[in-house]
């Protein structure tokens, strides 16, 4: 894999927690902005982990947690709480990503018995 990604998923971390300290210290603006470079280092260590499937379905899912996550902020921030539902989409998203890849791989590893 790309040596350049391990780096690159440590500052993801980091954006991360900067975005959920805002949200958790009712930082409105600075919390919004974060969403934005999170959410493209994600997409980009998504693109980088393409041709190893684990990992790229994996980054799916955190692509999918990250959008949750952010829209649930903003519906916390500025829609008195309203967006939950839609947030609820994007964590449904995430798992049904995970769930189609441990199925196929569940049974693909069943059949190479």
């Amino acid at each position: 894999m790309d040596k350049h990604i391990r780096p690159m998923e440590n500052f993801h971390i980091v954006l991360w927690l900067l975005k959920d300290l805002c949200w958790v210290m009712d930082f409105k603006w600075m919390g919004t902005f974060m969403i934005l470079p999170t959410i493209i280092v994600a997409i980009w260590i998504t693109y980088k982990t393409r041709n190893y499937l684990s990992e790229f379905v994996h980054n799916i899912a955190v692509v999918c947690w990250i959008c949750a996550n952010s829209v649930w902020m903003l519906g916390e921030f500025f829609f008195k709480d309203g967006t939950r539902p839609l947030a609820a989409v994007f964590f449904i998203l995430g798992l049904v990503t995970l769930f189609v890849y441990y199925i196929k791989r569940f049974l693909i590893d069943k059949q190479s018995h």
